[in-house]
């Protein structure tokens, strides 16, 4: 890939390798996309993965190799995942320039009016 298909903030580069070496899986991979679900229509899928998926596109980002999933890739494009560690809120944190509308429990999105 030439151009950076998402973005990773250094605290979520962070957050991914020090979950992987805590649960011993120095290797492995992010692997992010849709799926379908969720009161909205889509919603996102994060998950750790030994390799790419047929379909998969990779991506490096500062050492932390990602697998970008087939299934509606264009509704992830220039995304920026961040991790936030607040007092209301802990945890990865997707930016997507994308969506257009989301739920209340904010899950699940759509990017059509």
């Amino acid at each position: 890939m030439s151009e950076p298909f998402i973005t990773l903030t250094p605290e979520a580069v962070n957050n991914i390798t020090r979950l992987l070496s805590e649960h011993d899986m120095q290797g492995s991979a992010l692997r992010f996309g849709v799926r379908g679900g969720g009161c909205s229509g889509y919603s996102y899928l994060l998950e750790f993965s030994d390799g790419p998926e047929e379909g998969d596109l990779t991506q490096e980002i500062d050492g932390v190799t990602v697998h970008l999933a087939p299934l509606k890739r264009d509704f992830i494009k220039g995304c920026t995942i961040d991790f936030v560690d607040g007092l209301m809120e802990t945890g990865f944190k997707i930016r997507n320039p994308n969506v257009k509308r989301t739920c209340g429990c904010g899950e699940s999105f759509d990017i059509e009016d």
